[in-house]
């Protein structure tokens, strides 16, 4: 009897033992490749932008060149497999059977830049996560010993690859536990505590830097109220956001021609960046530049004109990208509406209100708002923002308004992008 003990003993700690290993890898791996893709794309996204500034041609080029770039590979590479976002990762989870093929490495990567150097309005965070959750897919099926671990280790994939993505491996971790996974196991949480570790190892040995540099002092309680505000708005404009690119999504379905939705999703993507140079890509660079001292903008006709026209016409072009064939979600663009309804609002509040409200606060207050509730998960948003900036002094406020604005967005409408996805697949 103790013999079989013994031997069972044994041979859980040899399990333990390769899931550790595993895991070490995944990491390793997943995080490579979200720093690498996001160090390409903001190398030549800058590059791109930069000559479509100087020669506005570009901006009517680029777009219908790099939709038609991805249709080709797609057609002739990747054997006409079509990219559908985070939608592959629950039809693999919610399967015993469907994985997901190495291909969608490759795939992702390269669409995903593509997609976002030649002006795509959308981000690469969902291209990041299906290629990370592929290493996942594909080291689980490497050993009849992972077989049951498929979801565990798909989520450490991801995990790893959100942390190298933004800096925060708490942002990993509760990501693909309010999206992905929604349990916890033992082994949940070994392999993506790992994966999480070494990438964010990585993150720290190449001594990458915050995306945004924000200067933050201090909040008011009596500004309370006005985060509440904020809240409920900031949900409201996440239900447009999972509204429009729905609706492109399910009403153009009768546009068969991936020609046609070239042409539609250029049209539209190439006159709006003609109007707002801001919406290009993922719009970090807009981003970076309204946070250059926005506590000593004065409001004026022409600022007021960038902040709506941005905030109404984001989600459209982001719809459009993902339609005409693009690779990407919702992440970049509802980080780029929030800082701009942020500084919208604060400026509405600070100019006919007389709300003495901080606008840095609720740029960065905006930014996890309209995330947390596009996604439906306030804890990945509040950890993702405050890695992002690097700084935890708005931690209190961050979770107040990601809540609000989650709850605002699923009372009126129930579904997120990634929700109506996944019940979709089952």
């Amino acid at each position: 009897m103790n013999k079989i003990a013994h031997i069972k003993k044994n041979i859980r700690f040899i399990k333990f033992q390769k899931i550790v290993i595993v895991s070490i890898l995944i990491g390793f791996l997943s995080s490579f490749l979200g720093i690498t893709l996001k160090k390409l794309t903001e190398y030549y996204e800058e590059i791109f932008f930069s000559q479509a500034s100087l020669h506005p041609i570009f901006i009517f080029v680029f777009p219908v060149f790099g939709l038609s770039i991805i249709y080709f590979l797609r057609q002739y590479v990747f054997n006409k497999k079509e990219n559908k976002g985070i939608n592959e990762i629950f039809e693999s989870t919610g399967s015993k059977t469907k994985n997901l093929p190495k291909s969608k490495i490759a795939s992702h990567f390269i669409n995903g830049l593509l997609t976002v150097v030649f002006g795509g309005s959308t981000g690469i965070e969902v291209s990041t996560v299906v290629a990370t959750a592929t290493i996942g897919s594909v080291a689980q099926r490497k050993q009849n010993i992972f077989k049951e671990y498929k979801t565990e280790l798909i989520c450490a994939g991801v995990a790893a690859g959100i942390t190298a993505l933004f800096n925060s491996p708490f942002a990993g971790i509760f990501f693909v536990f309010e999206v992905i996974s929604r349990k916890v196991t033992r082994t949940f949480l070994i392999s993506t505590i790992i994966a999480v570790t070494v990438s964010f190892g990585l993150v720290y040995l190449i001594d990458e830097k915050p995306l945004f540099t924000v200067d933050i002092t201090t909040w008011n309680l009596r500004a309370i109220p006005f985060f509440i505000l904020l809240g409920i708005l900031a949900g409201i404009n996440s239900v447009y956001l999972t509204r429009c690119v729905l609706f492109f999504k399910n009403n153009l379905t009768q546009i068969k021609s991936h020609y046609y939705k070239i042409i539609i999703g250029s049209v539209i993507l190439s006159f709006s960046l003609f109007f707002f140079p801001q919406l290009y890509g993922e719009g970090y660079h807009a981003i970076k530049m309204i946070f250059i001292n926005p506590n000593e903008v004065k409001i004026s006709f022409n600022l007021l004109y960038t902040l709506i026209g941005v905030i109404l016409l984001k989600p459209i072009v982001t719809s459009a990208t993902l339609f005409s064939g693009g690779d990407g979600g919702v992440f970049a663009p509802s980080i780029f509406i929030g800082a701009f309804l942020g500084l919208f609002i604060a400026l509405i509040l600070n100019t006919y209100f007389k709300a003495k409200i901080i606008p840095v606060n609720f740029m960065v207050l905006g930014m996890a708002a309209v995330l947390s509730a596009s996604i439906h998960a306030p804890f990945t948003a509040i950890f993702l923002i405050c890695g992002l900036t690097n700084d935890y002094t708005l931690f209190f406020p961050i979770l107040v308004v990601c809540l609000i604005s989650k709850y605002t967005a699923k009372m009126i409408y129930p579904h997120s992008v990634y929700s109506y996805s996944a019940s979709l697949s089952k």
